[in-house]
């Protein structure tokens, strides 16, 4: 992002959408050796990270520990940044937030403003995961390794990331709810929707998709349930331009009067009640100079994101579900035996290398 009000602006934004997201680059049906009954990743690792003892869970009184603490340090955004656009209400930061309230007032006292400070100070309510004792004494001044230390094991749908001391990095946002696909092309293809999303909240500053925090958590365990794309609905905003909610209420209950549930592929690709992300990453694209090759190849990687919304294309975890049940070995009893597990691990090596077409997955006529 160009400077910090930008980057809160695309943090917040971007929070909204990474459920949806997640559902549909999904691809981990199979752990451990069997086939489970949901299609991604995200709370098996926020559950293989979660240190929190149990006062910090709340299931003992808190003695030596500070905080009850509702989530692992791998998880949805408790808390919403704002910016200079002026469409964050605070009735969307609706989860009780926990934060060092020491390391808040210091950062108060020093200038930082509200949201800022309990975000920051929100970060500080976990400990240390690593510590490497040739990094115990820095000089905060010119280092910001202490930060880092902590920053960096907080791994949240979206990160707010700003420049390291003494850089050329400017202001970063990371979005970090996807799954990686089968085939370069598929993992192009949401790369490429990533950053043109960023840059359509970016360039029109009218585009608003604020939603409740607890919204969000809804919507991220409702993306991990088999076939979730198509089975699902998420809490989505349901006018998000500006213009659009200027003649609805401005009382308190704006935040849940605004939202509705959706299926994927109505907040992808649009509906005759909402305009839908392709449709405005499209409207992002007639506005800026595009080669004929360029704008051919974005196409077809928008092509293929509208089919995964759809229905038309198979998530990888539908097809990965789909090759184990119908393997000859498979005893419908959930195990993927070492001969299951090394005959997908080949299909699936021949079709990212473009040995086994896979039209099914990737779409018709697509490159890998």
């Amino acid at each position: 992002a160009p400077n910090v009000d930008q980057a809160r602006r695309l943090y917040d934004q971007l929070a909204t959408m990474g459920a949806v997201m997640m559902s549909l680059s999904a691809s981990s049906p199979v752990f451990r050796g069997y086939l489970a009954d949901v299609d991604c990743r995200w709370n098996v690792i926020a559950a293989a990270v979660d240190d929190r003892t149990l006062e910090e869970r709340g299931k003992a009184p808190l003695d030596k520990d500070r905080f009850v603490i509702p989530k692992s340090r791998y998880g949805t955004i408790d808390t919403f940044l704002g910016s200079s656009d002026g469409h964050f209400k605070p009735e969307y930061n609706d989860l009780g937030l926990v934060y060092d309230k020491d390391i808040y007032q210091h950062l108060a006292s020093s200038g930082i403003d509200d949201l800022m400070a309990k975000h920051v100070s929100h970060l500080f309510i976990r400990d240390p995961l690593v510590i490497f004792e040739e990094l115990l004494k820095q000089d905060n001044s010119v280092s910001a390794d202490h930060f880092e230390n902590i920053q960096s094991t907080n791994w949240q749908n979206v990160r707010f990331k700003p420049p390291p001391p003494n850089s050329p990095i400017g202001w970063r946002v990371e979005f970090r709810p996807l799954e990686v696909q089968v085939t370069d092309f598929e993992n192009a293809a949401f790369s490429v929707l990533t950053v043109l999303l960023a840059r359509a909240i970016l360039a029109f500053g009218d585009l608003n998709l604020y939603i409740p925090v607890t919204k969000m958590d809804i919507n991220m365990e409702r993306a991990h349930s088999r076939d979730a794309v198509l089975r699902e609905k998420f809490f989505f905003r349901r006018k998000i331009y500006a213009d659009d909610s200027s003649s609805d209420s401005d009382s308190g209950s704006e935040a849940e009067d605004q939202v509705a549930e959706m299926s994927a592929n109505e907040i992808i690709n649009g509906s005759s009640g909402f305009v839908g992300l392709i449709p405005v990453v499209e409207m992002y694209l007639d506005t800026i100079a595009l080669s004929e090759a360029v704008r051919r190849k974005i196409d077809t990687y928008i092509a293929f994101i509208r089919g995964r919304a759809d229905g038309s294309i198979m998530t990888a975890a539908a097809w990965i579900r789909r090759f184990v049940r119908s393997h000859p070995a498979y005893a419908f009893d959930s195990v993927v035996s070492s001969e299951i597990n090394y005959d997908l691990v080949v299909a699936l090596d021949d079709v990212a290398n473009g040995r086994r077409p896979a039209p099914e997955l990737v779409g018709e006529g697509n490159a890998f």
